[in-house]
């Protein structure tokens, strides 16, 4: 989903309709297996420490396991997203990926025009089409969990998040994560409270993109200003802004992650992060790529949940011994619940 597309080593094509360059193996031992797994980046670029970059990554795994090439072209707009749909389709892939909900158009019109070829698109399922398979996840779920901890861990009694575009993959983290808040309050007898989000009115703080600038910290700070001392931000790079924000106010504020375990991906600053919502892409896209070459594709929604774990919360790491100790057998009950349904978890977001 976000911003910072250009950056990094792997970030081959940021062009209008640029065929992408193969970076597969190119074989194997034994047989050779015939197939070409490809995707296409949104405008955050396969480096954006989050969700492009994890789903790349489990197309190259998929590759190298395989034995097989694979092509990847990244884009910088969303006018790139179409031209680099064809281009990959004029380079002969099997499957193509398109990595989010701002490629559902794209998507669809190029599933229509080419039947043969089969479509995995993460984060929507509003195609239906027999050769486009939506990959979504319940990253409420988990984002519940994110936010009793937040609770749980705040000093101040405020917890803040923000997002880059009013979209429902964004939206669902946020709707889990202020429910989460809701939640603790009701089993604590405490008054936590969300900035940033308004879960019932559906209104809230966003950049207006997913890209790391000026507009991004200055929303960051407008939501620690409130007094918030632990900080959600949901849309890809915007989380650096945020990191920003929280070092130019000069007060000890936790950082949660969103796709991936951010301690894990991002290059500076991890100590920050208490711990991430994960959406567990890159095994999803590994799992897909690996069952088409055998001939196992469908187009049936993949849908990731904590019971799948298809989502799930990043360890606490640098905050492990700062959390109370009762804290993880607490969230541990509460993703039991989750699982059984005795904790209902639902977003206006959530897939249906």
């Amino acid at each position: 989903m976000s911003g910072l597309a250009g950056l990094g080593v792997i970030a081959l094509l940021a062009g209008c309709g640029q065929a992408p360059e193969s970076t597969g193996d190119g074989g194997s031992d034994g047989e050779a297996i015939d197939y070409l797994p490809c995707i296409v980046s949104d405008s955050g670029g396969f480096d954006d420490k989050s969700f492009n970059q994890s789903s790349y990554e489990g197309l190259v795994k998929a590759a190298d396991d395989l034995g097989i090439d694979e092509k990847h072209v990244e884009s910088a707009s969303e006018a790139d997203f179409g031209p680099n749909i064809t281009s990959l389709v004029d380079q002969g892939c099997d499957m193509i990926i398109t990595v989010g909900f701002l490629l559902a158009d794209a998507t669809k019109e190029a599933a229509e025009k080419n039947p043969d070829v089969d479509f995995v698109i993460l984060d929507d399922n509003s195609i239906e089409a027999d050769n486009v398979k939506p990959m979504i996840f319940d990253t409420a779920q988990a984002a519940f969990m994110a936010g009793y901890a937040a609770a749980d861990t705040s000093k101040t009694g405020k917890v803040g998040t923000f997002g880059g575009m009013q979209i429902p993959t964004v939206t669902i983290f946020m709707d889990g994560f202020a429910d989460g808040v809701k939640y603790y309050n009701e089993q604590k007898d405490a008054d936590v409270q969300v900035v940033g989000w308004d879960v019932d009115a559906q209104q809230g703080q966003f950049t207006g993109g997913f890209d790391a600038n000026e507009t991004a910290k200055q929303t960051a700070t407008s939501v620690i200003n409130q007094g918030v001392d632990v900080l959600l931000p949901v849309g890809g790079p915007i989380f650096l802004s945020g990191i920003e924000a929280i070092k130019d106010s000069g007060d000890e504020i936790a950082m949660i992650g969103v796709d991936a375990d951010l301690y894990e991906t991002a290059d500076s600053d991890n100590e920050m992060f208490l711990t991430s919502i994960m959406k567990e892409m890159s095994q999803g896209v590994y799992n897909i790529i690996t069952e088409a070459a055998k001939g196992n594709y469908s187009n049936e929604p993949y849908v990731g949940t904590l019971e799948n774990d298809g989502v799930g919360l990043a360890p606490f790491h640098d905050w492990e011994d700062k959390v109370s100790d009762s804290l993880q057998g607490e969230l541990d009950e509460i993703k039991a619940g989750i699982i059984d349904g005795s904790i209902e978890v639902k977003s206006p977001s959530s897939p249906k």
